[in-house]
């Protein structure tokens, strides 16, 4: 067999139905269409979502509402407590150690230092943001809080 003797099987193509072309044919006066009514103009029906009448389903549903700020920044919050339980004196933590030490899931993220607890010994903490109350805290221990 080669691909120009290739057939479909008989009746398995079925030339279209062409409506309107006069009573002779079988789909003649009103084509299918029934009388009058919406369906029966040219454009008519009614839209995808229309639900004869009933409240639509999507107008019962709650709608977004306000807007998605596109620009928004989200930092990942670390308080202090958690930093000194993990960490010796002199020691450098950066967002690389705490992703180490599983206080932040990805690299890609920013990271907040918040001021809950206390730190007693001195390490140098390099993160995006500080809050004012963990940066005191930190530089009290005589740690240093450097902004990346």
């Amino acid at each position: 067999m080669r691909l120009d003797q290739l057939r479909s099987p008989t009746g398995a193509r079925r030339l279209r139905k062409r409506v309107g072309r006069g009573n002779a044919s079988g789909q003649g006066t009103y084509a299918g269409r029934g009388m009058k009514g919406m369906k029966a103009r040219s454009g008519g029906g009614v839209r995808p979502s229309f639900e004869g009448g009933q409240n639509p389903l999507v107008k019962s549903l709650p709608t977004l509402r306000g807007f998605t700020n596109i620009f928004r920044e989200q930092f990942v919050a670390v308080n202090l407590d958690s930093l000194a339980s993990r960490f010796s004196s002199g020691s450098e933590v950066d967002p690389g150690v705490l992703k180490a030490v599983r206080l932040v899931n990805g690299l890609g993220v920013k990271i907040k230092i918040l001021g809950r607890g206390d730190l007693q010994v001195p390490i140098t903490v390099k993160a995006h943001r500080f809050s004012d109350q963990a940066r005191d805290k930190i530089e009290k221990a005589g740690g240093k809080a450097v902004e990346l």
